[in-house]
């Protein structure tokens, strides 16, 4: 079976839109000139519930692959994600129990089959080789590499500079990512700029099994709520288990700049009509209405058109008219006051107390309109009061009669 006929314009945008570098292009070229069927890779540890945007990039580049033809598989990483990727953390990523990492995947597929076909792609869990692995085989393995490798990567390396703890464990982390190629016969691999060494270590490791190395393609990392990169450790995500409401809202509240970015790699809009949007930004056009296209584009993918409308709705009422939503959830307190980090977790607007804090020190906590500014207890009245997160999230705190 061949691949699906492609145009060179088709195969140009295949390896230029969302992708930041390809190694080896002109040998990744050459097989797609072919028109054998590649088997394109994509891992996801489940270290969170929820995919993220950032997430996306790399499942819209596997689509693409997936409409031309080719054989895309995506890996679960439930053993991986028990040890651990840190590759773009300032500091050492704890182990997750197994009980944490079974309950993050159990809708990974289905979050997945958001965006690509589930019923024609390969799913595996690399708990099924990796566990099984040897110490004479990881001896192997790790024979290809030096320390001098691991430890030059700049995160690595700033660590280490700052007196911060690397773990052994950390080392391993690469091996096993590219041991999932080896055991996929991966021709290409899809990641973030943050994955390139993981990467590189596939096409390491695919040699030592006598494998002709994969060809990667990497993707560019996105911005988050808050500036920083999008990740569920900063809790700056716009997720794919978002309400319509939420994630049309979330994704208005992003900064201007951010615009036609996510409109080339968080959506399939050809790249014309983004070309437009981008020269009527520069000739002075209000952003937000750019912005609200945006939004609905996006939110139309995970909600289909019916969702992008509610959520375009809710935000015209709730967030540009500022009126409270008709069908905001009552709380009910049988105490007379309540501390207002116990009274956010009590009403779910924050799932931790750590997070309620969070909240309070970045002013999106309100009481009636009025920003809270510190941390105290609140009296809790019969005629009651909205309590507001962010500018989605409200609860009605009354006494309980």
């Amino acid at each position: 079976m061949k691949s699906k006929k492609t145009s060179s314009s088709d195969t140009k945008t295949l390896l230029t839109r969302g992708v930041h570098e390809i190694v080896d292009e002109a040998h990744l070229k050459k097989r797609l000139k072919i028109g054998k069927p590649l088997r394109v890779k994509l891992g996801i540890d489940p270290t969170s519930p929820n995919i993220h945007l950032g997430r996306v990039i790399p499942l819209l580049k596997l689509r693409d692959f997936q409409e031309m033809g080719h054989k895309v598989i995506l890996i679960i990483g439930d053993f991986t994600g028990l040890i651990g990727d840190t590759s773009d953390k300032e500091s050492e990523r704890p182990m997750l129990t197994e009980d944490q990492v079974a309950l993050n995947a159990k809708t990974y597929i289905e979050q997945a089959g958001k965006i690509i076909d589930i019923k024609s792609a390969e799913i595996y869990y690399n708990r099924e080789w990796l566990s099984d692995l040897r110490y004479m085989d990881i001896g192997r393995q790790a024979d290809i590499f030096s320390i001098n490798e691991f430890i030059s990567r700049e995160n690595i390396a700033k660590r280490l500079k700052s007196g911060k703890r690397v773990s052994l464990r950390e080392v391993l982390y690469p091996l096993m990512q590219g041991y999932d190629s080896v055991r996929v016969k991966a021709d290409v691999e899809i990641g973030g700029t943050d994955q390139r060494f993981n990467l590189l270590a596939g096409r390491d490791l695919q040699r030592l099994y006598s494998q002709e190395p994969q060809d990667i393609i990497t993707n560019p990392l996105i911005e988050g709520l808050d500036g920083r990169k999008m990740s569920s450790s900063y809790g700056n995500t716009i997720n794919l288990t978002d309400s319509s409401d939420d994630m049309f809202g979330k994704v208005m509240s992003l900064k201007d700049d951010l615009i036609i970015q996510y409109f080339n790699l968080l959506t399939r809009i050809n790249l014309g009509v983004v070309e437009k949007y981008e020269k009527e930004l520069k000739s002075g056009t209000n952003p937000r209405d750019i912005k609200l296209k945006l939004a609905f584009e996006i939110t139309k993918i995970f909600h289909g058109e019916d969702g992008a409308k509610s959520g375009q709705k809710n935000f015209e009422q709730v967030i540009q008219s500022k009126k409270t939503p008709s069908d905001v959830e009552d709380v009910f307190v049988s105490k007379a006051e309540m501390n207002i980090v116990d009274l956010l977790v009590f009403a779910k607007l924050a799932a931790s107390k750590s997070e309620a804090r969070r909240l309070i020190e970045q002013k999106a906590i309100k009481i009636d309109g009025e920003a809270v500014t510190e941390i105290s207890s609140v009296k809790i009245t019969l005629r009651g009061f909205i309590l507001q997160r962010g500018v989605r999230r409200f609860a009605r705190v009354s006494k309980a009669k």
